[in-house]
């Protein structure tokens, strides 16, 4: 490797300069606090509806930003900002809108600050979603579901399109592609139907669909 001439300081490598995870979150505009009451209820519909993306802590996932580093979070006052978006949702980044209470989202907005408070004082790095969070589900239970009445096996077939599907995605991708199927993968209605199913999956559906899908090997 070609050392630097005598008196001439090296220069930093451009990996380590632009690491989101070297660099401070940026500092909330407005300090905020809530009841710890409506932080836990939040994180509780946090971590159900958005954690597979963001993470359990909103610290970041496989396939959705980290929240505590996030611009628009601190800017963020009270949910100005981060309500109108979570309802409208970015399809073109693969986030749907959701269809939560007023209550509910004004808790998750809770449990978001929180962590944000934690990462302006801290300046935790970004971190992945863990399979763990993933493999809780009855895949008995999430056969019955997807073979019901209404299931997904009005469209889709076990030994059809589906089959082998746990062998071309694992962990989170294959969550990801049963929850938020990509456009261009899938025809508009049914990316449609897949949506509109996100506000009508209990947890444990969710799941336990996935737990049935890890079996289609």
């Amino acid at each position: 490797m070609a050392q630097a001439p005598a008196g001439q300081a090296k220069a930093p490598l451009r990996d380590q300069a632009q690491s989101p995870a070297s660099q401070r979150p940026p500092k909330s505009l407005t300090r905020q606090s809530y009841p710890i009451e409506q932080i836990r209820a939040g994180e509780l519909r946090f971590v159900a509806q958005c954690g597979f993306c963001h993470g359990r802590d909103a610290a970041g996932g496989e396939t959705g930003p980290d929240l505590t580093r996030s611009k628009l979070v601190a800017e963020d006052n009270r949910g100005d900002k981060i309500e109108p978006l979570v309802r409208a949702g970015r399809a073109e980044q693969g986030m749907p809108a959701f269809r939560l209470s007023d209550a509910e989202l004004a808790a998750m907005v809770a449990f978001i600050h929180d962590q944000k408070t934690k990462a302006d004082a801290e300046g935790g790095g970004r971190r992945s979603v863990d399979s763990a969070d993933l493999s809780i589900g009855d895949a008995a239970a999430g056969r019955l579901y997807f073979n019901g009445p209404g299931g997904c096996s009005a469209c889709h077939s076990a030994t059809g399109d589906l089959a082998g599907v746990a062998s071309r995605y694992e962990g989170l991708k294959l969550l990801m592609r049963m929850l938020y199927p990509r456009e261009g993968a899938a025809p508009a209605d049914a990316l449609a139907a897949h949506f509109d199913r996100l506000g009508k999956y209990t947890d444990d559906d969710m799941h336990n669909v996935y737990a049935y899908l890890v079996t289609l090997k």
